[in-house]
């Protein structure tokens, strides 16, 4: 069961879909609706709620044929969970918890980061010493953030797990954090992790010969399925240090995959990334 963010998304997903297929405008569903024409163009961001009766109202005045009707009927009784954001998931600030969702429910998953270790790559140990002595940190926040986090982590556990590629700058295997014993356990879990056949880590070396100027912004690709008739969902997600934005423009998406694209390109293949990891790693032994 996709988690209530993603079925909003998907829910939208299909209703633009629909509607674009039948040939109308926002502003004449909402006519039908008897609405504003903000709460269609809501509805479609995955941004509101809708009744069963104004959502058949909807399909019919599209033209949906009756057996994909019950897709979106299943879609609209998403309701959020109560607590869900409580106890250690409530360390996740505000504009975070769309990523936690789509993480989630992505079969996807493409990240460029350049200075640490990604947090779906990073150890107990490496958590904990990139929180502690933050000045917002105390030991209760710290074992919340590493509870959190090995949340996240756990969908690599799944029978069936998102595919994951990671392009890394070398930056992330050279940039202390901890001590060296710290360093020399992140750094063979990430060779270890490297070995799995869901999992491609690609490391940009410092002297990459390729221009690379792209490697310098930290981001985010995932997909997410849809077993309705429109097409799986892309995000893109780029973090700040307080809040974030979440792309799905289709112009936005594909600049991003072209980035992509260009850093895989220009990376070390996954067999020689690994040397590359395993060879700072030992300079930690």
């Amino acid at each position: 069961m996709a988690t209530p963010t993603v079925r909003r998304l998907q829910l939208g997903n299909e209703l633009r879909h629909a509607r674009q297929k039948a040939g109308f405008e926002q502003h004449e569903a909402a006519k039908e609706l008897d609405c504003a024409h903000s709460k269609i163009s809501r509805l479609e961001l995955g941004q509101g709620g809708i009744t069963k009766g104004d959502l058949k109202l909807l399909l019919e005045f599209y033209g949906v044929d009756p057996a994909d009707m019950q897709w979106m009927f299943e879609l609209a009784r998403t309701r959020s969970t109560r607590g869900r954001w409580t106890g250690y998931r409530a360390v996740f600030p505000e504009w975070f918890r769309m990523y936690v969702d789509l993480e989630t429910d992505a079969e996807s998953i493409r990240h460029a980061q350049t200075e640490i270790v990604p947090g779906l790559l990073q150890t107990e140990g490496y958590i904990r010493a990139l929180h502690t002595g933050s000045v917002r940190a105390d030991d209760d926040s710290v074992d919340r953030v590493i509870e959190s986090r090995q949340e996240r982590q756990s969908l690599m556990d799944r029978a069936t797990p998102p595919a994951m590629r990671f392009i890394l700058s070398e930056s992330c295997l050279c940039r202390k954090v901890g001590d060296d014993s710290v360093m020399r356990e992140q750094l063979s879990h990430l060779e270890k992790t490297a070995q799995r056949n869901d999992v491609d880590i690609q490391v940009m070396p410092f002297d990459a010969a390729t221009q690379t100027g792209g490697i310098s912004y930290d981001f985010t690709i995932m997909q997410i399925p849809t077993s309705g008739i429109s097409s799986s969902l892309e995000f893109v997600y780029v973090e700040c240090f307080d809040d974030a934005r979440y792309l799905d423009d289709k112009d936005a998406v594909s600049m991003y995959d072209r980035l992509w694209s260009r850093l895989q390109a220009a990376a070390l293949g996954p067999k020689e990334s690994q040397d590359l990891i395993r060879s700072v790693g030992q300079q930690y032994s």
